[in-house]
């Protein structure tokens, strides 16, 4: 009988430290800032691919530039439509503000773009980004900001 109890503990000890343990809720959201950070990094190296290659092959996007509808984009549309945004405005660039960290799947982005025009007039455009991560890959990229533009006088 003693012999029985020693094996149940022993095969309960064993189990438990060979079965493998789930990430903190911690350590994910960790992983996903530091995810979310890589894209501003990129995009203000503008490395395109390389930024790309941050989302999934077909990401969804919600993006006043887009439209009212969340729209699919693969890398490759990514790609090109930063492309552009660079011919148009070949300093654009981003500033992290805050950073804050929701659940183990979003991490929301608060920056402001800026960039010169092509006639010099530099422009600033606060933005906030709500990325979904799944699997090490964002998944989506909904991004909010006034486009308005004040008539002119």
């Amino acid at each position: 009988m003693k012999n029985i109890f020693y094996f149940f503990v022993f095969f309960l000890v064993f189990s438990s430290a060979c079965t493998p343990k789930e990430p903190s809720a911690n350590a994910v959201q960790e992983k996903n800032v530091a995810l979310a950070r890589q894209v501003y990094e990129h995009f203000n190296k503008h490395e395109w691919e390389k930024m790309a290659n941050l989302y999934v092959e077909n990401a969804e996007f919600k993006d006043p530039s887009f439209g009212q509808k969340t729209v699919q984009q693969s890398r490759k549309q990514i790609i090109e439509k930063y492309k552009g945004l660079e011919t148009m405005f070949p300093d654009v660039r981003d500033e992290v503000v805050a950073v804050y960290p929701s659940g183990e799947k979003h991490v929301i982005v608060e920056f402001v773009s800026s960039g010169t025009a092509p006639d010099g007039t530099k422009w600033q455009l606060p933005i906030c980004t709500v990325f979904t991560i799944e699997n090490g890959l964002i998944s989506k990229d909904f991004t909010y900001y006034d486009n308005f533009e004040e008539p002119k006088k």
